[in-house]
This record gives C-alpha cells, structure tokens and sequence, in this order.
C-alpha cells in the first residue's frame, strides 16, 4: 500500500494553529517510517522441526525457555498476561512467571489487583512469551485457579526481600496520591521485610493456570514461519500445526 500526501486546505481555509497540525503531521510521518524502518529477526535464527516435538507442551516450553536464556534475553520469563472484567473488557500487563509444571503456570498477584478482581469473576487467562533473539514465542491459555493461603505465602517467601516489600506496600491498582506518598510506604515496607523476612501478606495469592491450549511459534526470515498447537482434549494432548 502506498501512502498518499494528505489534503491540503487552502491558506484562507487554514486554522489559526495549522503550523502546529503540519508539525503533527511530519512527526506521524517520522514515527511511520521509524516503524517501517525497523528491522524483525535480522539475525540467524534457530530452526524448530514440530516432528520431534514431545507429546505434551511442558517439557518443550521449558526447553524453550532455557534456550532464550542461554542467547541472552534478558528476563525470558517476564510474560504477558491477559484477562477480562465482568463484562469482557480485556486487560494485559507483563508479569513474571514464578513456576511452569504438571499442574499449568503459575504466577502472583494481590486478590485486590485488577487482575485480581477480573479472576475473581472471570477466572480464565491467556499468557504470551516473546523471546526475539530466537525469534520464537508461546502463547498459553485457560481456566485460573488461585492456590490456597499456606502456597501462597510459601510462593511470596521464596522470593527477593523486594518482592516482599512491594507486597507489604500493597494497594497495587489503587489510584495513587503523589510519589512522596509511595516513597514513605515503600522504605516502610523494605524495612519490615528486612526485619520480618516471613511477613504475612493476606492479599497475596499464588495463581495456576491450566492449559487447555499452548501454542509454540518459530519465526523464520522468509515468512515461513512454524506454528505448532497443543489442544487438550478426551484426557490427552493432541498436535496440530497452523498456518503462519
């Protein structure tokens, strides 16, 4: 598609801040054609046969993430996560995962969070990971469970003293009246978590989610990318591959 210059109005048609709306339209111009000159996998990229995957997704997400770690992208196991309020309104933000295993993927979060909120009455989630260096990424979604007191608080504890903290500031999602404000409640926090190293934090919970579909996707420079879909049903995992 080509791009056609835009209309021009004539002088005595022209707002009084049309200088201003003509410096708008060379900066959207500039931002397009920074997009446009940015290049997507200009390095080599790894190939991915689905004949040898593995019959279940687990074992090939973690390989996957490993193998993103060992080509240096940095967090490979920061995620997008997605969810919807009561009346469909979709919410994403980028978390960390804290587990993958037999039972689904498993991240945190305050009951009182809007992701917390939004599980609460609409307890099914989509996650996504993109690792560029490899130019591969996984999508996962599902049904959520949120685990039970004792999990979670074991889940909060294992992590860093500033996990902690920022947990024991609490109000995640609330509106915020000023930095100050933050900056108190945050070096009150770090100091109990440096004095109480096992601080409870009621609202924290452990979440799980249950796969019901993971998608692994392998870029390709020419476009031909490959796309292999777990599906669960009748008990068991079944392949499919998808047109990229």
């Amino acid at each position: 598609m080509t791009d056609h210059p835009a209309h021009q109005d004539s002088p005595d048609a022209a707002p009084a801040d049309a200088p201003a709306h003509h410096s708008d339209d060379a900066d959207s111009q500039a931002f397009r054609e920074l997009l446009r000159g940015l290049r997507v996998w200009d390095v080599d990229l790894p190939s991915f046969d689905p004949a040898t995957a593995p019959a279940e997704p687990l074992p090939l997400f973690r390989q996957w993430l490993r193998e993103a770690a060992e080509a240096g992208v940095p967090e490979p196991h920061t995620m997008t996560l997605a969810t919807a309020d009561a009346a469909g309104a979709p919410s994403v933000r980028t978390l960390m995962l804290h587990d993958a295993d037999e039972r689904g993927w498993h991240f945190a979060s305050h009951r009182g969070s809007r992701k917390g909120r939004e599980l609460a009455v609409r307890p099914r989630a989509a996650l996504g990971f993109y690792w560029p260096a490899v130019g591969r990424q996984v999508r996962v979604h599902g049904p959520v469970t949120a685990a039970g007191p004792e999990e979670s608080a074991a889940d909060l504890h294992h992590r860093s003293t500033g996990a902690l903290a920022a947990a024991l500031v609490g109000r995640q999602s609330e509106v915020l009246g000023s930095a100050q404000e933050l900056a108190r409640a945050s070096e009150a926090a770090w100091e109990r978590a440096r004095r109480e190293p096992e601080a409870p934090v009621p609202s924290w919970t452990l979440y799980v989610l249950h796969p019901e579909e993971v998608e692994f996707f392998q870029g390709d420079a020419q476009r031909r990318h490959v796309r292999l879909n777990y599906r669960y049903e009748n008990g068991r995992w079944a392949q499919e591959l998808l047109w990229p």
